[in-house]
């Protein structure tokens, strides 16, 4: 027994830092005792230690991060299928804090229930959209339109696993980066007839271990994690079969009525010699297609809605729904004041970490007839950081390759920030910065463009990269750029960190209000 304490003490200090704080709240969880079991815990260790390098992206990362998640399953006991998707977020088949507290919420709410059914979240997305071709995955204020109900559900922390039900390889794509399991469906209920309870039910038929299905439409950009929490417990708490989201609307209604030729029409909810005013009449329940949840017996038997059943209401300002191409901008400046932008608290960003060359420049040099070098800013770019600076937000310019010294004091002086020139490797160096400055990740916003920028756009509280960086950086930003690289990018993304912090800051003050109040 002395022997293995030794051999995990000695794979334990072999380990990086950020893997063995997750080792260590695992193990202080599962609380196992047994030599055995420590065995186990020891080849686990030296599992990590010694195959450091295979926390791949992609299709291949997914497939060794599952290997991984099972054997540790195995271990730590039945871990939730919401657990592994959130640990995969954006494509990166590594655990972070945000997967952690994925753990501890979902198993928070079953103790508290005694609810062991497995809940899964299923979202539609389709490819063959009529109305707005591949709507689903369309930017929506920086971010996937399917991207915002996915990180709604994820960070709820009460589905067991989250699922995007899609027949198109890009959709499918999107949402492993964003954390979702993909269920592929079949091309039967993949036509433009096909019903969304169609395609439930084969959900329902091939996944037989799930209990309750939670039908979220990706067209709902304005969910937030409590809607899902506060309707689950209807299911867990209080028995009921299905449960879904209603908005309260007063709109008078009249029935249109065809006759010999002649339309006519009639009051359908309104008397016309006595019309009530608004605050006089409480209006009607109408169903806004946020969500749907609902046991499988039900859906087995072809219906969403039945046995006990129970709604959910949704203030207005988040029922926004997206089916044509004029719903896009009113949706758009709905989601910035209403949407949900994840865990992490914008209002605490002190740091902007930016890529020179591909962010603020285009990532062309230009070389004069004296062998100059040359690049080219944009000034509404340098106006951006002066916005930040002002806010009392620090930016430091990154450079991967070195340029020329007089350039890099040009530019320094310009833009009026330190730069970093010959960083060959980005997260060792932001990490000597953030120690140096004493700041945690949920206070740096991170700006970048390439692969070598993918583990900072990942743990950074805000990231973002140019519309014109690469995929591998696309699918690991949590915001991404309307402008390219060199043309608006950093003032762009210096404009949605200060509009974040307003957000925040004023939701702070209401909730002080409230408390006030109270």
């Amino acid at each position: 027994m002395e022997h293995m304490v030794f051999f995990i003490i000695g794979m334990w200090k072999c380990l990086p830092a950020r893997r063995r704080r997750l080792f260590q709240k695992r193990l202080m969880a599962a609380k196992r005792n047994t030599a055995e079991k420590y065995k186990r815990v020891g080849e686990l260790l030296h599992q990590h230690a010694d195959d450091d390098n295979t926390w791949l992206d992609g299709a291949q990362g997914a497939s060794t991060f599952r290997k991984k998640v099972a054997a540790t399953d195995h271990l730590f006991g039945h871990l939730t299928h919401n657990t592994k998707a959130a640990a995969s977020k954006n494509g990166m088949q590594e655990l972070n804090d945000n997967s952690l507290e994925h753990i501890s919420n979902a198993k928070r709410i079953k103790i508290n229930t005694d609810d062991s059914r497995h809940i899964a979240a299923l979202i539609l997305a389709r490819g063959g959209s009529k109305g707005i071709p591949l709507k689903n995955i369309r930017m929506l204020a920086g971010v996937p339109l399917i991207g915002w109900v996915i990180r709604a559900a994820l960070d709820s922390g009460v589905f067991d696993s989250v699922w995007v039900s899609t027949d198109h390889d890009e959709i499918a794509s999107v949402a492993r980066a964003w954390g979702a399991q993909v269920h592929r469906r079949s091309p039967e209920v993949s036509k433009d007839s096909s019903s969304s309870l169609d395609t439930i039910r084969e959900f329902s038929r091939l996944n037989p271990g799930v209990d309750v299905i939670c039908n979220i439409q990706a067209t709902s950009p304005c969910l937030h994690p409590h809607h899902l929490k506060q309707a689950v417990e209807c299911i867990t708490k209080e028995g009921c079969d299905s449960v879904f989201s209603v908005v309260r609307r007063h709109h008078f209604r009249w029935q249109e009525v065809k006759d010999e030729g002649c339309q006519c029409t009639e009051p359908l909810n309104l008397n016309p010699a006595c019309r009530l005013r608004r605050q006089d009449w409480e209006g009607e329940l109408c169903e806004n297609g946020s969500f749907y949840f609902a046991t499988k017996e039900l859906v087995k038997n072809g219906l969403l809605q039945g046995g006990k059943m129970k709604y959910f209401e949704m203030k207005p300002e988040h029922s926004v729904d997206i089916d044509v191409d004029i719903d896009w901008p009113v949706a758009e400046q709905r989601v910035l004041r209403f949407g949900y932008f994840g865990k992490d608290k914008p209002e605490v960003v002190k740091l902007l970490l930016c890529n020179l060359s591909g962010c603020l420049t285009d990532g062309q040099i230009y070389i004069s007839a004296n062998r100059e070098e040359m690049v080219s800013i944009n000034t509404r770019d340098q106006a951006g950081i002066d916005m930040l600076k002002k806010e009392e937000v620090k930016v430091i310019m990154i450079e991967k390759d070195p340029i020329a010294k007089a350039l890099a004091d040009k530019l320094s002086q310009r833009m009026s920030c330190l730069i970093l020139q010959d960083v060959d490797d980005k997260l060792e160096k932001v990490q000597e910065l953030m120690e140096e400055e004493g700041l945690e990740w949920k206070e740096v916003a991170y700006l970048g463009n390439d692969e070598p920028d993918v583990k900072c756009l990942e743990l950074a509280g805000l990231s973002a990269v140019p519309v014109d960086a690469p995929t591998v950086a696309l699918n690991h930003a949590k915001y991404i750029c309307r402008n390219a690289a060199g043309h608006g990018a950093v003032r762009e993304f210096a404009e949605h960190i200060l509009l974040l912090k307003k957000k925040a800051k004023s939701q702070m003050e209401q909730d002080s209000i409230c408390r006030n109040t109270f």
